[in-house]
């Protein structure tokens, strides 16, 4: 069951289409943190009543970071040739002290810190700015040799760093988790992870929970040494369920029958069977649950159809060579349309960067502010906002985005376009130019004479009807920086 999440949760990042978030778009909205901020109640609601019932299988089965570590401590397994867990205690002051701070990074909107800790978003980020670029990277290998055979199963897509920042902080962090994901299994979960150590909390008092049976065990230390979470004290006959996961590794190693996944109630007085060494601190009841009949109980997930996408238009630029363009310096940040302002952007995002991934028009990408960092903004030098696309209010998980139509669209000013006349060709070559009137969606940019009998005419922008698309900037031939750029509004409104 966790590898189809992970399966599905990765290949929203990775897909380009759009066509398995259309399947599979529920399975990051049903992440903590992000239902949160999103102020999804009935996700709450689920996932703390599912932690009552079984524990932690959020972390075993929904977290795409948990998952991704038991990859890695599965890998190691396998290389190293022998088991590498055993009991050790919980670091109670390090846990709580990351949770506390994570509390306050949400309440008082630490950016940095609040998405650094969240773990959907940290696997967000090493999906979208690790994992994504090799996987277009591929499919342009397979679009190259399609064209070969005449065939158009496959297009070509852009491939590039958006943010050398984020990227940084993607590789980071893949190290640091993977390190010790190689070493000890699920140290990350639970010794760093403020979601792993709230749930930890809530499945102390799970119905249901691995318990071992002083009677049967025999101490041979098996269930401890393939305990992927260090949380099981054989010695002590106890288990931390704070810190376990609910994987079942330890009911299918146990050759003894003393361990069961079932309720705990206080044993009654038994005399002590022979042989051994400690009193009998608790027996089991209820009748233990198997590993897959609690599998069985989750249930499975279809596989997704894909279609095909549709390919960008590409434009010909000629023979001569074309500068690139530069992102001019806003004042205001351009955030998308649906997320109301940066206000609002700021306080729920999380900046997992799937709306980064999803953007088919390449103008979305990682803040570098240290007051928004990561989260995402628009520059134009690569495409615009085309009134049509609203992917990215599809795919946002945690209500930054809320979701919109193309009719709502056309009609929310996320900013205004500001002419330089210095950056102007009209003014630095004297030639005639109407691209940002003519490819202008809203009709806000008029031509007007640059002087009083002058036969060449400059733009002048209608600032009550622009809506911020930036395809005036984007199709501007002036290089480095456009003649016309979008400044970013606070609070989007609509006109």
């Amino acid at each position: 069951m966790g590898a189809l999440f992970f399966t599905f949760i990765t290949l929203l990042f990775l897909d380009f289409t759009g066509a398995v978030h259309a399947w599979f778009g529920w399975m990051a909205k049903v992440q903590l943190v992000p239902a949160i901020l999103a102020v999804n109640l009935i996700v709450i609601a689920v996932l703390a009543l599912l932690t009552l019932v079984f524990g932690r299988i959020y972390c075993s089965v929904i977290c795409p970071l948990g998952v991704c570590q038991d990859i890695v401590s599965w890998t190691a397994g396998r290389v190293r040739k022998k088991r590498r867990f055993s009991f050790s205690p919980a670091l109670s002051w390090l846990r709580w002290g990351v949770l506390a701070l994570f509390i306050i990074a949400l309440v008082a909107h630490v950016e940095a810190v609040k998405s650094l800790l969240e773990p959907y978003s940290a696997y967000g980020r090493i999906a979208s700015n690790i994992f994504a670029p090799v996987y277009r990277l591929g499919n342009n290998g397979l679009a190259f040799l399609a064209e070969r055979t005449d065939s158009y199963a496959f297009y070509p897509v852009s491939v590039w760093v958006k943010s050398g920042v984020t990227l940084g902080i993607a590789l980071l962090t893949l190290l640091v988790v993977g390190l010790l994901a190689w070493r000890g299994g699920r140290t990350y979960c639970n010794t760093v992870c403020p979601v792993g150590t709230f749930l930890g909390f809530i499945s102390k008092f799970s119905l249901y929970k691995p318990v071992l049976d002083p009677r049967k065990c025999t101490k041979c230390s098996q269930c401890s040494r393939v305990c992927k979470a260090s949380c099981i004290d054989y010695k002590n006959y106890a288990i931390d369920h704070s810190r376990c996961v609910a994987c079942m590794n330890c009911l299918d190693k146990c050759k003894f029958d003393a361990l069961h996944y079932t309720t705990r109630r206080p044993a009654k007085a038994a005399a002590e069977p022979a042989g051994n060494d400690v009193p009998v601190a608790e027996a089991t009841d209820g009748g233990g649950m198997s590993r897959r009949g609690f599998l069985a109980v989750a249930g499975l997930f279809a596989a997704a159809n894909s279609v095909k996408g549709q390919a960008p238009d590409i434009v010909d630029g000629g023979l001569a060579v074309i500068e690139d363009k530069k992102i001019p310096d806003r004042e205001t940040a351009v955030v998308p349309p649906g997320s109301q302002g940066a206000r609002h952007m700021k306080v729920h995002c999380t900046a997992c960067q799937l709306c980064v991934s999803a953007c088919p028009n390449d103008i979305l990408r990682p803040s570098s502010k240290l007051s928004t960092f990561m989260q995402p903004e628009m520059a134009f030098e690569k495409g615009f906002c085309r009134p049509e696309c609203t992917r990215c209010s599809e795919v946002c998980p945690d209500g930054a985005i809320r979701r919109i139509t193309p009719a709502e669209k056309s009609s929310i000013q996320i900013g205004r376009a500001v002419w330089i006349k210095e950056n102007c060709v009209v003014n630095v070559n004297g030639d005639t130019c109407t691209a940002c009137q003519r490819n202008c969606p809203t009709g806000a940019i008029a031509l007007v004479p640059r002087a009083e009998g002058d036969e060449l005419r400059v733009p002048v922008v209608d600032t009550e009807t622009c809506i911020g698309c930036g395809a005036c900037e984007y199709v501007c031939p002036a290089r480095p920086l456009s003649a016309i750029y979008v400044e970013g509004i606070t609070r989007h409104r609509t006109i």
